[in-house]
């Protein structure tokens, strides 16, 4: 696993950490990660997709519905957050490597709502998994990595290397939570 938590207290930038890694290098940090993530799912039963921990923090500026805005979020809806998040970085940076200028945001998300077995999960992680590595198939053998935008106001110039890299440190973000609301609903489990 890359070293996401220097980047995170800025010891190293994301474009000094993704420096060196080549397309095979992107590859085997995507299976790592969608490997971990399932591993994570490893003692999970249905009822945990769907269960609804506690989280008195929980926001989400993003959300579809307002009554959803500080709605603590379920493991299924964890998963195809990060799925779809990983997804977006992992096709813009297929375009950046083509020398295609950014055009804006590429993201889809299966509703939530819809995913509500451990299969479910699972399966779009493997799904994901699939779409993720397909996109570094489109890189050129000499991809454009002098190709870069800012993603966001206030962030360094970003290339397709970084892009991709960005979904993957966009999942080890999300990590911790998947644990904390499996370690709830498991606990929730045994209480009742």
């Amino acid at each position: 696993m890359l070293a996401f938590e220097r980047v995170r207290r800025r010891e190293i930038s994301l474009a000094e950490l993704v420096a060196d890694l080549t397309v095979d290098d992107l590859r085997d940090l995507t299976n790592e990660m969608v490997d971990t993530m399932l591993a994570l799912l490893a003692g999970c039963v249905d009822a945990d997709v769907t269960f609804e921990p506690e989280d008195p923090d929980a926001h989400d500026g993003a959300a579809a519905d307002e009554g959803e805005v500080a709605l603590p979020w379920t493991l299924g809806h964890v998963i195809v957050h990060a799925t779809a998040s990983a997804e977006e970085s992992a096709f813009l940076a297929a375009e950046l490597a083509r020398g295609v200028e950014n055009h804006g945001r590429s993201r889809y998300e299966v509703p939530w709502q819809t995913v509500t077995t451990v299969a479910q999960c699972r399966a779009r992680l493997e799904e994901s998994r699939r779409m993720r590595l397909a996109s570094l198939a489109m890189w050129p053998d000499e991809p454009h990595l002098d190709n870069t935008y800012l993603p966001w106001p206030t962030a360094r110039p970003m290339n397709a290397t970084g892009r991709f890299v960005s979904g993957l440190w966009h999942d080890w973000s999300h990590l911790g939570q998947i644990a904390e609301v499996i370690r709830q609903a498991s606990v929730a489990r045994v209480a009742v």
